[in-house]
């Protein structure tokens, strides 16, 4: 492997997206690379992705890794985090196999990540997803005694311009495979109507598709500044105790916004703000809930999933992996099918209808003697 880009590079992996351009060379610090982000990564047409950490630790299997091996995107793990200190931004980066040289002097080298060797990671990281689940089963069973209030005490929620009671929500976060099953839902969005809300970059994807985010919700560190000055409505998700990063960079950018303090993620926060304020049915795409997700958010907080799907029940319909069940319809192919279906129509027409079929000869024998008038000598 020999290829040569400029490098974007970020601590934060959501954060160097937005920066990162068709043809560039992402530098990360990312342990356990989660699918949604290296779906993004594909999808903005990286180069290469060179990593500080693994990006398969072996705590358990996720897929990750295999999607940019998948997209022919080459990945280098493990190279040291001096890889961020001595790489700048804009940077012309050289990879040749695993060594990394910027501007021709060799900063670092580490494992160019194969079919084979991650076929080996995958399965190590299998032997040891039992005590994985562990650890996650016992933090799911403190937070339900120590968070019960997310289950049972109402929310004070700030009052909103845009009304959701009684309308259909559709809740949006940018996980694996969520532009996908958004594409899907076209015709839902299209007959319902229901009212949008982004969270964090969801709000993003909303408008990649040509839709106007009704509310956009979140920490506001991975939505782009466009996206949040043409959104209806911003609400940020602060901390229990109050304290709101995602305000700063609201008013720095001038922008007025609400704040609602609640425990869990965004997600969830999302969901409560659609239950309380008396949606009639909440849709969910890209959202997080198999055990995989959990694990690769590896944080307390995911926990709170469980407890906000309990208490919003039955109003929930999740959207994930729609896309799969229903594949899209190839443009060319539905085409052929109108016509189809179009000529048949016309052909009924013409048998069954005998003055349709007159009036068709009559119009034909005028058109043959306009072009056999008969000559004048």
């Amino acid at each position: 492997m020999r290829l040569q880009g400029l490098a974007r590079v970020d601590r934060r992996t959501k954060h160097l997206l937005h920066r990162l351009g068709a043809g560039e060379i992402a530098v990360i610090s990312h342990t356990d690379l989660d699918a949604s982000c290296a779906s993004a990564l594909v999808e903005r047409k990286a180069a290469a992705v060179v990593n500080a950490q693994r990006s398969l630790s072996g705590r358990f299997p996720h897929p990750g890794p295999g999607l940019l091996l998948q997209a022919n995107i080459p990945l280098v793990d493990s190279v040291g985090d001096h890889v961020l200190e001595q790489v700048k931004e804009g940077t012309l980066l050289e990879l040749v196999d695993g060594s990394v040289y910027a501007d021709g002097t060799l900063i670092g080298a580490g494992q160019v990540l194969t079919e084979s060797l991650l076929a080996r990671q995958l399965e190590e990281a299998k032997r040891n997803v039992g005590a994985e689940l562990a650890k996650f089963v016992e933090n799911t069973l403190t937070y339900v005694v120590n968070e019960q209030a997310l289950l049972f005490q109402d929310h004070v929620v700030p009052p909103l311009r845009t009304k959701l009671a009684g309308r259909h929500c559709l809740v949006v976060v940018r996980g694996a495979g969520a532009d996908a099953d958004l594409r899907a839902i076209r015709s839902y969005l299209g007959l319902m109507r229901p009212a949008l809300i982004g969270v964090d970059g969801g709000a993003d994807l909303l408008v990649q598709q040509g839709y106007r985010p009704d509310i956009v919700i979140g920490d506001m560190d991975s939505v782009s500044d466009a996206t949040l000055r043409g959104a209806a409505e911003l609400v940020v998700h602060a901390y229990p105790d109050g304290a709101a990063p995602g305000s700063k960079r609201l008013q720095a950018l001038g922008l007025p916004h609400l704040v609602l303090a609640s425990r869990g993620t965004s997600e969830d926060v999302a969901m409560l703000l659609a239950y309380e304020k008396q949606a009639d049915l909440i849709v969910a795409v890209g959202t997080h809930f198999s055990l995989t997700d959990f694990l690769e958010r590896s944080r307390a907080g995911m926990s709170s999933t469980f407890l906000v799907r309990l208490r919003v029940g039955s109003l929930l319909v999740d959207a994930k992996g729609i896309s799969r069940l229903y594949p899209p319809i190839h443009a060319r192919r539905l085409f052929f099918y109108l016509m189809l279906v179009v000529g048949l129509t016309a052909g009924v027409l013409l048998v069954q209808a005998p003055a349709i079929r007159n009036t068709l000869d009559l119009w034909w024998l005028r058109l043959i003697s306009l072009f056999h008038q008969p000559r004048h000598f």
